[in-house]
């Protein structure tokens, strides 16, 4: 299978440049070790070679030694490496000797010194459509943080092929499979998380029926709002299981450590109404086709069910908002209010330009979306911020084009960085 390029490029060999280290985190199969590898001149598997437990017991600074970068896969393995490495970048004061990839933050009681000023962290996500080659990429972030919109029209795609490539996955090695191989592998993925993985990143004995438990409740409430009295509650209706609050938090935070969760932290703007702003995360699985997979669907469910299909969707384009958006330097949000409003997604630069998303995935629910952020923007305290760059609907089914009220239209498959 021939190597496909990664946006998260650009910025590796920014890092690499600028800094002795630099460490890649994603998900286990997320293609880390194959685009360290187009960089890296030697390497060291941390989890395969028999000989490192033998060497980080003896001299592990032997374990250094070799061209740079040098790639360390699965550094987490052996979490003192991080030491040694800190203590080699000092040495030699030199950039770009090492790469560090890990599918797995260590425990909080690994004795780990800060790497500040040493190493840098790229963070890497599944592949995005317009990787994978689903999406044109016309559509840029970085352009709709500007405010700019290319003048085109651009057709939308089929609700079947957005559903086989939700089933699927943004996985490296699922690029040439079938949706009924692709399903059995993803299966696969959660099966290995809930009886090795969880066990493993935490260093304790993990349940595996409660964990499928979570994840499938995680997954029953992706791109909504949900804290663990919620999770608590539908894990002991839906899979009449017993689920302490504690230990929902634990499991969360292993999840989090392995990478397969993550949280859209809610924006925070100055507005002109007395509604109270609501704080909650939303929660994510790192790729749509976990979701699926923890619930045991297939394409004949997600047509069926074209309710939850539309959160799974939302699902998918909020992924790919996170990979365009760190890769312009930003951040992704999501907005609710007291008073009902929401917008899924805000993606806000340092600088605190940001543009608003709605996010649907037919055509009959564009003309609400646009209501929505309509509202949102004339909601903003202009005296105290400005207005959004852009007022965006992202949609699967339908076109791209500009409405006559300025808000874009954007087919998942015309986004890109």
């Amino acid at each position: 299978m021939s190597y496909i390029k990664r946006i998260i490029e650009e910025d590796l060999l920014e890092k690499l440049s600028a800094s002795g280290a630099v460490l890649i985190k994603g998900p286990k199969s997320c293609g880390k070790t194959a685009t360290a590898g187009q960089y890296a001149k030697s390497m060291l598997e941390m989890d395969r070679d028999k000989q490192v437990p033998v060497i980080m017991a003896t001299n592990p600074r032997l374990l250094l030694a070799g061209d740079t970068p040098r790639l360390i896969d699965e550094w987490q393995v052996q979490p003192e490496i991080w030491n040694y490495v800190r203590h080699e970048v000092d040495d030699r004061k030199a950039k770009g000797q090492f790469i560090l990839t890990g599918s797995a933050n260590p425990t909080d009681d690994a004795r780990l010194h800060s790497g500040a000023g040493r190493f840098t962290i790229v963070q890497m996500d599944t592949m995005t459509w317009q990787e994978l080659g689903y999406s044109t990429g016309i559509v840029k972030v970085s352009d709709l943080l500007k405010g700019s919109f290319p003048d085109f029209y651009d057709s939308g795609i089929s609700l079947d092929f957005i559903i086989d490539k939700m089933l699927i996955g943004g996985w490296p090695s699922l690029l040439n499979a079938s949706t009924k191989n692709a399903l059995k592998m993803n299966r696969g993925y959660i099966d290995l998380l809930c009886e090795v993985d969880m066990s493993r990143a935490s260093g304790v004995k993990r349940d595996p029926i409660k964990v499928r438990s979570l994840l499938r409740s995680i997954a029953r409430n992706t791109a909504t709002l949900v804290d663990n009295k919620t999770l608590e509650q539908d894990v002991k209706t839906s899979d009449r299981n017993e689920l302490s609050r504690n230990t929902i938090s634990e499991y969360l935070d292993a999840l989090s450590r392995l990478m397969i969760m993550y949280e859209q932290p809610a924006f925070n703007p100055h507005i002109r109404s007395s509604a109270s702003l609501r704080k909650s995360p939303k929660k994510y699985l790192c790729d749509a086709s976990l979701a699926v997979a923890a619930l045991g669907l297939d394409k004949e469910s997600l047509i069926k069910d074209i309710k939850y299909t539309g959160f799974l969707f939302e699902s998918l384009a909020t992924h790919e908002l996170n990979v365009y958006a760190k890769a312009n330097d930003a951040n992704v949000f999501h907005y609710n209010d007291s008073y009902g409003l929401e917008v899924d997604t805000i993606v806000q630069k340092r600088n605190g330009d940001y543009a608003a998303f709605e996010i649907k995935l037919g055509v009959g629910y564009i003309d609400e979306a646009a209501g929505n952020l309509k509202k949102f923007a004339g909601n903003i305290n202009t005296a105290k911020m400005d207005l959004p760059k852009s007022l965006n609907i992202i949609t699967g089914t339908g076109m791209t084009y500009r409405r006559p009220d300025g808000i874009n239209v954007i087919s998942l498959a015309s986004l890109g960085k």
